[in-house]
């Protein structure tokens, strides 16, 4: 549970070598690219490259035809670039022939009622001219009234089809509404249009179809795409000058050896050095397996900086802790787990896969755990073989307010400690250790009342707080100014143990939606006699399937709130940047 110690590595090799170093450096994938020049703008792609993006694009297009064809995996007439293009223009062919059918389709149901007719050209009615109006029924008495020749050609339930006979537009004020617009074009020709695009369309569908046969070898395509898509960008973003290039990045001390022993075999010259106080590197988080998908959460709210500290097994822990309270019940943690159960192996496939298997076990684990201790199964009171392991009452509000309170001010207490920690060499350590010294004090007057210790060490927190907040040098009334200012966040951190509540509330909540659904399903039942079993069955499975939906999502949003607002605000003072290895990737487990 750490930062990686990270020093910068320069590389200098012959040009006439590049693109192979690179590619070899991408296998080794140790480095995190620097550019020691901005990138060159990329030349005009060739028709024999295929851009990751498009090639993305064209595999969710294919991905989602719903008839596929039996799948080629001999890469022998497998024309990538060729394949792709042809995949891509499918789908704007598609998307455009798709567009003109729902025009004509809405042209077609908005002409029908006035039937099927050819506007006169012009002289041909001695002049007159074709107006039309869809005039609402209430309204025809003021087209009656009119001095107008018209005539009703269909009429519905609200409207009333009007055309009328006039050299020019009628004036606004002799008709109701507006003129209609219905286009030049007959109905028998905007129908034969349709028919047209129709089969053009079906053409389409079929070539689309034809081309999933290729998806396999599409998907063992990305990730060489990818790569070689990276390593266009590190070759412009390097140094050339003349027969040598130079590239530089960052890579983790531990292995400088391995990068040695490789520009050693290459005929490369290396230079490394460590990081300058100024600089700032980018954050690599070092974890043990069982800790590491607490990165994952890390990775997805906010990087530590290089200098921080590294809060991932925390912050794992914590949700873990959170998640399961907000569940508090062992059925819908048996649910979960047989959830992740069930996409195993598709999670086996990959480093993320496996920390989110990880954390998702975690998670099932400990919600199981805790549902069992507080009693409840799908809302159900225990079996009595289970009766005597239940050992907390949510329906108990003193006990889980205090419950939630504690976890609360232990978070935050750690929170600020680890910040003391980080800025040890620092006056404003005394100040996180001051906010930790208010809240064990305030929390343990709280529970047992206050007397003479605490109350001196919680006025220590303040004096800790007033005096050591802030950036100043010196006594003078600006540093005394940070640290009233700093005290202002008194309630502040108040309300930030108060969202700690959250955690019993959303329990409670889960729980007293479950016994409801229960109950009402158990009332149809006794209610309809017969046929109250199928609504019984309907209102268990509807209903508890909704509230784990809502459990989870309120565990997930909560518990990362927590951890990610609160706990981070306390304890993070800065913010970094992820390490990204030039690396070769790795195949999605997902596309399938």
């Amino acid at each position: 549970m750490s930062i990686a110690r990270l020093v910068k590595a320069t590389l200098i090799g012959l040009s006439t070598e590049k693109e192979s170093l690179l590619d070899q450096l991408q296998t080794l994938g140790l480095l995190h690219i620097v550019p020691l020049r901005e990138k060159t703008e990329a030349a005009p792609q060739n028709t024999s490259e295929v851009s990751p993006e498009l090639l993305h694009t064209v595999l969710r297009y294919l991905l989602d035809c719903p008839d596929k064809r039996r799948q080629v995996t001999s890469a022998r007439h497998f024309d990538l670039p060729g394949v792709t293009h042809q995949a891509d223009t499918n789908r704007q062919q598609r998307l455009a022939l798709l567009e003109q059918r729902d025009f004509l389709q809405n042209r077609i149901n908005g002409l029908q009622p006035w039937g099927d007719f050819r506007l006169p050209e012009s002289g041909e009615l001695y002049a007159q001219k074709l107006w039309f109006y869809l005039v609402p029924n209430y309204r025809m008495a003021e087209v009656e009234r009119s001095e107008l020749i018209w005539q009703q050609v269909h009429r519905d339930n609200r409207h009333s089809y009007i055309a009328v006979i006039a050299e020019q537009e009628p004036a606004p004020e002799l008709m109701p509404v507006a003129r209609t617009h219905t286009g030049a074009i007959p109905l028998s020709l905007l129908q034969k249009q349709l028919e047209d695009v129709e089969v053009a369309l079906e053409a389409v569908e079929a070539e689309r179809q034809g081309l999933t046969r290729w998806l396999f070898l599409l998907q063992c395509s990305v990730a060489g795409t990818a790569d070689a898509a990276q390593r266009a960008d590190v070759a412009s973003a390097s140094l050339d000058a003349g027969e040598i290039f130079a590239l530089q990045g960052w890579l983790p001390e531990s292995a400088l050896p391995q990068l040695e022993a490789f520009t050693a075999e290459k005929g490369m010259v290396l230079q490394w050095s460590e990081p300058e106080p100024a600089e700032q590197p980018p954050t690599l988080l070092q974890n043990d397996p069982a800790s590491a998908a607490g990165e994952e959460i890390v990775h997805f709210f906010q990087e530590p900086g290089y200098r921080s500290w590294d809060p991932s097994r925390t912050v794992f822990l914590s949700f873990v802790t959170f998640f399961a309270l907000i569940m508090s019940d062992a059925g819908y943690a048996l649910l979960l787990g047989c959830g992740f159960l069930l996409f195993w192996k598709r999670f086996e496939s990959s480093q993320r896969g496996r920390r989110i298997r990880t954390l998702g076990l975690a998670l099932s684990g400990a919600s199981l755990i805790w549902g069992v201790l507080v009693g409840s199964y799908f809302g159900a009171p225990p079996p009595d073989w289970l009766a005597d392991w239940k050992q907390f009452d949510l329906y108990d509000f003193d006990s889980m307010m205090r419950l939630s309170i504690c976890l609360g001010v232990l978070h935050l207490v750690l929170a600020n400690l680890m910040l003391a920690w980080v800025r040890r060499k620092q006056r404003q350590a005394l100040a996180s250790v001051g906010w930790a010294l208010m809240l064990s004090s305030a929390l343990a007057g709280w529970l047992f009342g206050f007397n003479l210790l605490l109350q001196s060490l919680f006025a220590l927190g303040v004096l800790l707080v007033f005096g050591c907040s802030g950036t100043r040098t010196g006594y003078g009334w600006r540093r005394w100014l940070d640290g009233l200012l700093a005290l202002t966040n008194i309630s502040k951190l108040f309300g930030d143990v108060l969202s700690y509540l959250r955690l019993f509330a959303l329990g409670l909540a889960s729980a007293s939606l479950a016994i409801t659904f229960n109950q009402l399903a158990q009332d149809v039942a006794l209610a309809l006699p017969v046929i109250g079993l199928f609504f019984k069955v309907l209102i268990l499975l509807l209903g508890h399937m909704l509230n784990f939906l809502l459990t989870v999502i309120s565990g997930v949003v909560h518990g990362l709130r927590l951890n990610l607002i609160e706990f981070y605000n306390w304890s993070l003072a800065d913010e970094g940047y992820i390490f990204q290895p030039f690396a070769k990737q790795e195949v999605s487990p997902w596309i399938t």
